[in-house]
């Protein structure tokens, strides 16, 4: 059954992928992301990562921002492999799917990582 679930959590995350994120979605999703348990911090990477694509102080190709704008959208929508009403459970099929999006950005991830250690550094520099 949780195979089911799964299954098709990445069937609406593939149709989700393709959708326009605003940045008032993105602000809804940062206040959601504490639902997400154990997976909250790598969601809230996701959410840094996009916001600093959207800006234009971070670049990533449009296959890895797709991953990043399904998941979002995913989290935020009502509609999905297990309802987020349904206590607790609600929530496991969204800290999946950031689970997968984690895994298949891993080298993206390690990418901007650096670029935001390169970003402290040069703050700390220019004071």
């Amino acid at each position: 059954m949780k195979k089911n679930y799964f299954n098709r959590a990445l069937l609406l995350f593939n149709t989700f992928k393709h959708r326009k994120l605003s940045n008032e979605e993105i602000d809804l999703a940062e206040k959601k992301a504490d639902n997400l348990n154990e997976r909250t911090n790598e969601f809230k990477l996701l959410l840094s990562m996009i916001r600093d694509t959207f800006s234009g102080r971070y670049k990533m190709n449009k296959w890895n921002m797709s991953i990043i704008v399904g998941t979002i959208v995913y989290v935020l929508s009502p509609i999905d492999a297990i309802p987020d009403v349904i206590p607790v459970l609600g929530w496991l099929d969204d800290a999946s799917i950031v689970g997968f999006a984690i895994s298949k950005l891993a080298d993206e991830i390690d990418r901007y990582r650096k670029f935001q250690k390169t970003i402290k550094t040069d703050l700390n520099l220019g004071q």
